[in-house]
């Protein structure tokens, strides 16, 4: 298959858990579309040989690309390089820079070759970003220029969205805003209708338990129902606010196709709850689909060889379904 059908996928952090689900995927799927993995020669070498899996590598030409007919009966690798000398160590700054290569490499394949399909591996925020960008999200859509995005975690049963992605606590209120809630309902709304068909259910959470407050100044008053009622006018599928501590029993729930909450443990918290690892994150607003697993670099299973897949599998399977 041509180059441009293909899946891009970020081996991410090389001290995670992410190219043993990937090993363990390769033996699962059956997908249309070829995957390139961008990463490390060295570290593949390192950890197939830890992990007991086999399988040939096939090194592609950067400045050939185009060129390739491509197919998953190999690893296809685009060569990242890293200097390690064992499979697995400790998370730390040092593979900051062939992150940033791997991404770098990416976004001008993404450019040169119109490819619409990228999964990226878990990354470490705290070394990586260096407190420079709340999450991959914001990193991602800055470098496209992107102001407008959505954290979307999907699961083809119930999906949830933050409005705010990874910020402490204290400051959740002072950075959810009118605005933000109906950009993000925008682009849940586009994203079902263009790759699902779908008119989703949109739910939307209040900020306050049971959205009550006894200050002067009611988030879910002045921010939230103005938000739902403008929504609603634009003939949006949206309801709310709704109380976080009962929107996600089942009777409630089956309503609808996307939660929207203030903040990132209102919403993701219940949700692995529900579906564990049976979930994919998706980046909306971007010229191309983004997802990643839903999941970090977990350090502690590293090397160990039981780590579930399942949900890189559903990101693959994923974007097989869709243009």
């Amino acid at each position: 298959m041509n180059f441009k059908n293909c899946t891009l996928v970020l081996a991410g952090e090389p001290n995670s858990i992410f190219l043993e689900i990937f090993f363990k995927s390769l033996k699962k799927i059956n997908t249309k579309n070829p995957l390139v993995l961008i990463g490390s020669l060295k570290i593949l070498k390192f950890q197939m040989k830890k992990l007991s899996f086999k399988k040939k590598i096939k090194i592609l030409d950067l400045n050939n690309l185009k060129n390739y007919k491509l197919n998953n009966s190999y690893i296809n690798l685009i060569n990242i390089d890293y200097n390690h000398k064992i499979a697995f160590g400790k998370i730390t700054k040092k593979s900051n820079n062939y992150i940033e290569k791997c991404f770098i490499t990416a976004f001008k394949i993404i450019k040169e070759n119109k490819i619409k399909k990228i999964i990226n591996g878990p990354i470490n925020k705290r070394t990586f970003l260096n407190n420079k960008f709340l999450g991959i999200t914001e990193y991602i859509s800055n470098k496209f220029n992107i102001k407008k995005n959505c954290m979307l975690i999907y699961n083809k049963n119930l999906s949830v969205c933050p409005i705010t992605t990874h910020l402490p606590l204290k400051n959740v209120s002072k950075k959810i805003s009118k605005q933000k809630i109906i950009e993000k309902a925008k682009l849940i709304n586009t994203f079902y209708r263009k790759n699902l068909n779908i008119r989703p259910r949109i739910a939307i959470l209040g900020l306050n338990p049971h959205c009550e407050s006894i200050d002067k100044f009611n988030e879910d008053q002045k921010i939230i129902i103005p938000a739902v009622k403008y929504l609603k006018t634009k003939k949006y599928r949206v309801s709310g606010p709704f109380s976080a501590d009962t929107i996600f029993l089942k009777n409630n729930r089956s309503k609808f196709d996307v939660i929207i909450g203030m903040y990132h443990d209102q919403v993701l918290t219940p949700l692995k709850t529900i579906f564990e690892y049976d979930a994919i994150n998706i980046t909306l607003g971007l010229p191309f689909l983004r997802i990643s697993p839903d999941h970090g670099p977990n350090e502690k299973m590293l090397g160990k060889n039981i780590s579930n897949p399942i949900s890189l599998i559903k990101a693959i399977n994923f974007l097989d379904k869709v243009d």
